[in-house]
């Protein structure tokens, strides 16, 4: 049998750039190409931000790209045997089960008894019999999805599009219909001839797919393409299946040829670097976990998202910031930390506070303008619009907003500068 990589590509995407922004100058994909072949499962596994959705919807034909094109086996244009299953639910609270998933068959003047047949054996199919009368606020979230499912695939299309459709489930909810659907899929019960699944779930991707396409950020980008040769049904506690998701870790962490290890964490430099949402309560936190045994101050990435519950989109930012800060170097797939953090994981409260300001004045630029000003002043004060006109000269207003709140919640932790909410005002009232 010939190999999916030298059969012709049921679709291909060349060289797709969109652009965002007031004047659509900021890539959010830039040059992206790939190939789907028929019998494969193919995983976007990145961030949030990334750009996956993005391209997901070009291909569904719901956005038209700024630069490139979406070709299809035997068409030049958009094919009608996409369908799609989102995140969030997308179900008509006032219709039924049934009547959810003749929508798409309706859509294509499919006649009414046809209809019926089609939707009966699609809700069937996905395990949803008994329900057909019920409307979505009677069923579970995991029931919801399914119903998502059946309206997918009841148009019998050749490719489905999966937007992280079980990211909105519970653990356990979304295991069994990712088995599930695995298993309609290994048996041919489907008419799907590929799959193409979002995630920024490692595991999941080395779970259900063939092919994993690791997507770079700022802008989206293919920064690795990696095989998945482990048989299904696949195994989390596989020696080959935890160091492939080893692997992964390690090269989504990667840095690029020559950059310096520490820096390049976010985008942006000196003060105009946007800083992540990451609380001082999740910066202590991940110090603490790794600090304490097992890890005794080395952990692998992979264990620490399986010990804390986190996927990649809430590790990620926590465990940058800890090497933004000199808190911790990333090694590979390992989060190694450094003799300053382990001295904080041990101090009580006040010499906490001193190491972290100590690491934000010396690592983090915006920071240490906000002092400088601070210090220059004879008023000792200064407006918080001061320092965002200065961020929205480098960055959008909400990146600006977002990156001096960031700033300003470390700097008060640890007792650098004080800030008034109400007066949208930094001082030096209760510095450290």
């Amino acid at each position: 049998m010939a190999s999916i990589f030298t059969r012709r590509p049921l679709v291909s995407v060349e060289h797709l750039t969109h652009h965002y922004g007031p004047k659509r100058t900021q890539p959010v994909i830039d040059d992206v190409s790939i190939a789907l072949h028929e019998g494969e499962i193919v995983g976007l596994l990145g961030r949030s931000g990334s750009g996956k959705s993005t391209l997901l919807r070009s291909i569904a034909g719901l956005l038209h790209p700024d630069q490139g094109d979406v070709r299809f086996a035997a068409r030049e244009d958009a094919n009608p045997d996409v369908a799609m299953v989102f995140q969030t639910f997308a179900l008509f609270p006032w219709l039924t089960v049934q009547q959810n998933v003749e929508l798409g068959l309706e859509a294509r003047r499919v006649a009414p008894a046809e209809r019926r047949a089609r939707a009966l054996a699609a809700i069937d199919l996905i395990g949803l019999d008994g329900f057909e009368n019920a409307y979505p606020k009677e069923l579970s979230g995991g029931m919801r999805q399914r119903v998502g499912l059946a309206r997918a695939i009841v148009v019998d299309p050749a490719l489905l599009l999966l937007d992280e459709p079980f990211s909105a489930l519970d653990v356990l909810t979304a295991e069994t219909l990712r088995t599930d659907l695995l298993d309609l899929w290994s048996e041919g019960r489907m008419p799907i001839k590929s799959m193409l699944l979002v995630t920024h779930n490692i595991e999941e991707a080395v779970l259900m797919c063939d092919r994993i396409l690791v997507f770079s950020s700022n802008p989206g980008r293919v920064a690795a393409e990696i095989e998945v040769k482990l048989p299904q049904p696949r195994d989390r506690l596989d020696p080959d299946f935890r160091a492939m998701v080893d692997a992964i870790y390690a090269r989504m962490t990667a840095r690029p040829a020559g950059t310096p290890a520490r820096d390049g964490l976010f985008p942006g430099t000196g003060i105009s670097m946007a800083l992540p949402h990451v609380s001082t309560n999740s910066i202590a936190g991940l110090i603490e976990e790794v600090d304490a045994q097992p890890f005794d101050g080395k952990a692998a990435l992979a264990e620490l998202g399986d010990s804390l519950g986190l996927e990649i989109d809430e590790l990620f930012p926590i465990a940058e910031t800890l090497q933004l800060l000199r808190f911790a170097e990333l090694r590979g797939a390992d989060l190694v930390l450094t003799p300053q953090a382990r001295r904080y994981a041990g101090a009580d409260v006040d010499q906490r506070k001193a190491i972290f300001g100590h690491a934000l004045i010396a690592h983090v630029p915006l920071a240490q303008h906000i002092r400088r000003i601070l210090d220059e002043r004879a008023s000792h004060r200064a407006t918080g619009s001061r320092f965002r006109d200065e961020l929205e000269d480098h960055m959008s207003p909400d990146y600006a907003d977002a990156t001096l709140r960031t700033v300003t919640q470390w700097g008060r932790y640890a007792e650098i500068f004080a800030f008034d909410e109400d007066q949208d005002s930094f001082s030096l009232e209760d510095p450290a």
